[in-house]
């Protein structure tokens, strides 16, 4: 408990700071995470430092380097992160290949439109080279992660590693993911059972500041008979463009907020303005608490970062510690 005290203390602190002590204060907050976790998980800031000191400049260098070439990196890599991390805890489980055997999370339903796998392999390489066999392909998940959200304009904070890598993989454990038409309730009850709160919550909404939505994300609200009311009209004519009733593009859509390269409370903004473009988004705002912090991270971009760390490294703090570091990524190690 006292733990705990010190952790609402230390983000109390860093919420009434300025910009030049914030990141002094993120090392604080990693720290009492590191506490948090001291059943036995072997997470720490420096894991890597006499194991592969340079491990988190090869991962940052993969990611720089996918991202000058592919935009939609930084939103791919933040949501295989989360994915990875809502499914057996963050154990690099949404990586692995389906086998003539199983189907892994990879080709669940939810998961189908994930992409960018290429970028933690040529970061496994390149730690591989430098280290073999010492840093798990769930750790480069999270630097990666990390890296995509600093490069977009971001905040960066210093990632807690020594995660092990799982050697289980099901796409029907990919049903407990919460979907793009998810309630308030439904989303709460994903948020809840994995630990996190109802303000995780809505921070942790806030990753959709980057990426796109394929239009069958959203179609349901702007039917032509049943247009969503809770959609400016306008927005719903533009979407309506970009996905009409008989569209057959698999890649139409549409980005999910107005600066969807940039990461930026932006997504907030447009959420108040009647132009959240996803059922689930829309959600935060059908209950008092949740809207309370839409309006708040709406108003204050610093805010919105400081307890986007808090979060982030909260819910990638859900560490499966049994396992092993996998010498690819994409399959189990053979014993």
């Amino acid at each position: 408990m006292q733990l705990r005290q010190a952790m609402a203390s230390t983000i109390s602190a860093a919420a009434a700071t300025s910009s030049h002590q914030y990141l002094r204060l993120v090392v604080v907050v990693a720290a009492v995470w590191l506490m948090l976790l001291s059943d036995g998980e072997a997470l720490s800031l420096d894991y890597y430092v006499q194991r592969c000191p340079k491990a988190e400049a090869a991962v940052a260098a993969a990611v720089k380097q996918a991202m000058a070439t592919d935009k939609t990196v930084p939103a791919a890599l933040l949501r295989m992160h989360f994915h990875d991390c809502f499914v057996r805890g963050c154990d690099g489980s949404v990586l692995l290949d389906s086998t003539s055997n199983s189907r892994a999370e990879k080709d669940g339903p939810p998961n189908a439109s994930l992409h960018a796998f290429y970028v933690v392999d040529n970061a496994k390489r390149a730690v591989e080279a430098l280290c073999p066999g010492v840093v798990s392909c769930a750790d480069i998940l999270a630097l990666a992660a990390r890296d995509a959200v600093a490069l977009s304009g971001g905040p960066s904070w210093p990632v807690p590693v020594g995660r092990r890598d799982g050697r289980v993989s099901l796409a029907s454990e990919t049903t407990a993911l919460p979907g793009p038409t998810a309630s308030f309730e439904q989303l709460k009850q994903a948020f809840h059972g994995r630990g996190l709160s109802t303000k995780d919550l809505v921070v942790l909404s806030g990753g959709h500041t980057l990426g796109f939505a394929h239009c069958s994300s959203f179609q349901n609200r702007i039917q032509p008979a049943s247009v969503d009311p809770a959609l400016r009209p306008s927005f719903a004519v533009a979407l309506r463009r970009a996905c009409p009733p008989n569209n057959t593009s698999s890649a139409a859509g549409s980005a999910l907020d107005s600066t969807s390269a940039t990461f930026d409370n932006a997504y907030y903004r447009m959420l108040l303005d009647g132009r959240g473009l996803l059922s689930s988004d829309e959600a935060l705002l059908t209950h008092p608490k949740t809207r309370a912090f839409v309006s708040l991270y709406a108003a204050s971009q610093g805010t919105f970062f400081r307890d986007f760390v808090e979060s982030m490294l909260r819910m990638s703090a859900l560490n499966n510690v049994a396992g092993e570091v996998r010498a690819n990524c994409r399959r189990v190690n053979n014993h």
